[in-house]
C-alpha cells in the first residue's frame, strides 16, 4: 500500500475509487466497506484509495475550543490504522492534515479541490451517516448531486450489524422496550464503549480480531527488572516491553492479560499495563506519556536482556484484569504485579481448558455450519 501525506504528490494515481473517513479501529463495518471499494475499483481498472485525517477532526475542534474532554478516545494509533488498511487490500492511503483551512472549507470546495482535483475520484463510496465540509454542511444528497453534475459515481453503504449478547443490548431503564433483535450496529463509538468498559471479547467481536497495539519497543527506566528480582540480585524480575501509545487518550486502559506477537514463532502470553502508571514518578524517562508496558510470562530463550529493543511487536489485549492502581510503595507495587501475573496465568489456563473441553462432535458441527 502506498501512503501519502497530503495529495500534492506526483506518485498519487491520477484516478481512483475513493472512500473517506477516520477509520479509527478499522472495525468490521469499515472492513465491509473496504471490500466493496476493492471490488468496485477492480471493476473500473483504477486503484482503491482511502482518504483519512490526522488529527481526528474532533481532536482538532476540542483543541481549538480548549475543551479536551470532548475529544474522542482513540482506538488505535496511526501505525495500526495504516497496517489494517493495507491488510484490507487498500492500494493507496492519503493522510490529510486536519487544520483550520480544511475545517473552514465549504462542501463544494472540498469536492472540487480535494476529491476531484487532488485525488481524481471517479467513484466515491461513503457511509450512511457521512457528512463533510465546514460545519458538516455537506451530506450524501449533496455529494450525489455533485457526482451527477461533475461526472463521478457516488454510492452509499448501509450500516453493518453483528450479533451481540442480549444483556449488552438490554434497555437502560426498566420501562424501556427490550430490543427486538440481538444485534448491534458496528461503529467506532461502539468499539470505544466496549474498550472503556473493559469488554474485550465484545470489542473483538466488533473489530473482527482481538484488540491490539503495535509499535517499536522503547527503553524505559528498567525498574521492572529490579522489582521482581530476588534479594541476591538474581533473576530477571518483571522485565517489560514498552510501547508508546501516541495519543493522550486511549480508549482502553488498565491491566490486561495479553498475547505478544513478533518475538517468537508463536504468540507469548503476558500481562500488560496500558496507561500513565500512577505509582511511578511522572518525571521519569517516559513520564507524562501513555505507555503499554508488557511483561511476558515466559521470556523467549533466544532473546538476551537487550535484544527486544527496536523490534516491532504486536500486543493483543485479551482480558481486562482491573483498572490502574496507585500503590503506596515499591513493595506493594511488586506484590500487585505478582498477583496480576498469577491472574493472567489463571486466565490462560482457563482458556486452554475451555478449548480442550470442546468435544469433537461440537467442533464438527461448527465446521459444518462454517462450510454452509
Amino acid at each position: 500500500m502506498k501512503i501519502f501525506r497530503g495529495f500534492h504528490h506526483p506518485d498519487i494515481a491520477p484516478a481512483c475509487a475513493l472512500t473517506i473517513g477516520n477509520f479509527d479501529g478499522v472495525h468490521r463495518g469499515h472492513q465491509a466497506m473496504l471490500a466493496l471499494l476493492h471490488s468496485e475499483a477492480a471493476h473500473r481498472g483504477i486503484p482503491s484509495c482511502v482518504l483519512t485525517f490526522e488529527p481526528h477532526p474532533r481532536d482538532y475542534f476540542a483543541a481549538a475550543q480548549r475543551k479536551p474532554d470532548v475529544a474522542p478516545a482513540r482506538i488505535g494509533t496511526l501505525r495500526d490504522k495504516l497496517t489494517e488498511l493495507a491488510r484490507c487490500g487498500v492500494q493507496q492511503t492519503v493522510v490529510l492534515p486536519f487544520d483550520a483551512r480544511l475545517a473552514a472549507q465549504s462542501p463544494q470546495d472540498f469536492i472540487d479541490q480535494v476529491l476531484l482535483r487532488g485525488l481524481g475520484a471517479r467513484y466515491v463510496l461513503v457511509g450512511d451517516d457521512f457528512r463533510f465540509g465546514a460545519r458538516r454542511a455537506g451530506d450524501y444528497a449533496m455529494l450525489e448531486a455533485a457526482g451527477q453534475a461533475q461526472g463521478f459515481e457516488v454510492a452509499r453503504m448501509n450500516s453493518y450489524e453483528v450479533p451481540m449478547p442480549a444483556d449488552l443490548l438490554a434497555p437502560q431503564s426498566p420501562n424501556a422496550a427490550v430490543p427486538a433483535r440481538h444485534s448491534l450496529r458496528v461503529s467506532s463509538s461502539a468499539v470505544r464503549a466496549a474498550l472503556v468498559q473493559g469488554r474485550m471479547a465484545d470489542a473483538a467481536r466488533l473489530l473482527g480480531r482481538p484488540y491490539s497495539i503495535s509499535g517499536h519497543v522503547v527503553h524505559g527506566r528498567k525498574l521492572g527488572r529490579a522489582l521482581g528480582a530476588s534479594a541476591d540480585g538474581a533473576g530477571d524480575g518483571f522485565r517489560t516491553l514498552n510501547l508508546r501509545f501516541t495519543h493522550w487518550k486511549p480508549a482502553a486502559s488498565g491491566i490486561f492479560a495479553v498475547r505478544v506477537r513478533g518475538l517468537a514463532d508463536t504468540p507469548l502470553p503476558g500481562v500488560a499495563n496500558l496507561g500513565v502508571r500512577p505509582s511511578l514518578d511522572p518525571a521519569d524517562v517516559n513520564g507524562g506519556r501513555v505507555l503499554l508496558e508488557t511483561h511476558c510470562l515466559s521470556w523467549p530463550p533466544h532473546l538476551g536482556p537487550e535484544d527486544a529493543y527496536g523490534k516491532i511487536i504486536c500486543v493483543e489485549l485479551l482480558h481486562k484484569l482491573h483498572d490502574e492502581r496507585k500503590y503506596d510503595s515499591l513493595a506493594a507495587l511488586t506484590a500487585g504485579i505478582a498477583q496480576d501475573c498469577a491472574d493472567a496465568r489463571a486466565f490462560f489456563a482457563a482458556a486452554r481448558a475451555d478449548l480442550a473441553g470442546t468435544s469433537h462432535a461440537e467442533t464438527r458441527r461448527q465446521t459444518t455450519r462454517d462450510r454452509i
